[in-house]
C-alpha cells in the first residue's frame, strides 16, 4: 500500500514548531531588558524577560496555524512529540558537555557548559510550562472553534495563546526563579521583587505579540488552504 506523502506545508510548521521550542530552552537562561520611554507597574521603566519569550512566542504561532488546518488531535500529536523531543536536545547537550574538549578547542568547556547547559532550575520550569501551556492552548483554541462554528479566527488565536502564555510566565517565571531553587536547594530564589517584574515583562510582550500575530495567522492559514484547494483540484482534474 502507497503511503500518502505528508504536505510541505504541514512538515514545514512542524519544523518551525520545533525549531523555537528548542531555541527558547537553549536561551531560557539569559534574562533580556529593554528600555520603555515610560514606566509600567511593577516592572518599571526596564521590560524584563526571560531570552526564551522571543522564541517561545513563535510556538504559539506556529501550533495555532497547526491546530486550524489540520485539528485537535493532530495539535496535540505535535505538541506532546515535541515535548518528548525536549529530553532528546538535553540529553545531546549534556553528553556534548561531558564529553572531553580537545585541547584547541575554540570555545572553553566551561563557557560551553555556562551557555548551553541549562540549570535544573530551568529544565523543570521550562519542561512543566510547555506541557502545561501548550496543552491548554490547543484546547482552549478548539473549545473556541467549535463554540463559534470555525468562525472568528482571531478570538480563538487571542484569546488561547494570551491565556496559555499566562500560565506558561506564571509557572516558567515562578518555578525557575523561585520555587525551584527555594525549596529544592539548586540556587538561590530570586527578589520577589525581581520575579514579579520578570512576570509582568514577559507577559506583557507575549501578549503584544499574539495580539500583532494574528493578521498573519490570518494570512498563512489562508496561503495554506488557497495552496492545498488548488493541489486539490490539480488531482482531481488529473
Amino acid at each position: 500500500m502507497t503511503r500518502q506523502a505528508m504536505p510541505a506545508p504541514q512538515v514545514a510548521l512542524i519544523g518551525l514548531f520545533v525549531t523555537a521550542l528548542i531555541t527558547a530552552q537553549l536561551t531560557a537562561s539569559k534574562v533580556l531588558g529593554f528600555e520603555l520611554p515610560f514606566a509600567i507597574p511593577v516592572a518599571g521603566e526596564t521590560l524584563a524577560l526571560p531570552g526564551a519569550a522571543l522564541a517561545y512566542a513563535l510556538t504559539f504561532f506556529a501550533s495555532d496555524v497547526y491546530a486550524e488546518l489540520y485539528g485537535r488531535n493532530a495539535a496535540q500529536i505535535l505538541v506532546n512529540v515535541a515535548f518528548g523531543l525536549n529530553f532528546v536536545m538535553l540529553l545531546l547537550v549534556w553528553s556534548t558537555i561531558a564529553a572531553p574538549a580537545a585541547g584547541n578547542s575554540p570555545v572553553a568547556p566551561e563557557t560551553f557548559a555556562t551557555v548551553l547547559g541549562s540549570s535544573t532550575n530551568i529544565v523543570i520550569a521550562s519542561l512543566a510550562a510547555y506541557l502545561v501551556s501548550q496543552n491548554w492552548d490547543v484546547l482552549v483554541f478548539h473549545a473556541l472553534r467549535e463554540r463559534t462554528d470555525g468562525a472568528h479566527l482571531w478570538l480563538r488565536n487571542i484569546a488561547s495563546t494570551g491565556t496559555s502564555q499566562l500560565l506558561d510566565t506564571v509557572i516558567f517565571v515562578g518555578l525557575g526563579f523561585y520555587l525551584v531553587p527555594r525549596f529544592l536547594g539548586t540556587g538561590d530564589p530570586a527578589p520577589l521583587a525581581v520575579v514579579a517584574s520578570l512576570l509582568v515583562g514577559q507577559y506583557l510582550l507575549k501578549l503584544l505579540i499574539a495580539v500583532l500575530d494574528t493578521p498573519f495567522v490570518y494570512l498563512v492559514v489562508g496561503a495554506l488552504r488557497r495552496r492545498e484547494q488548488g493541489s486539490s483540484a490539480a488531482s482531481t482534474a488529473d
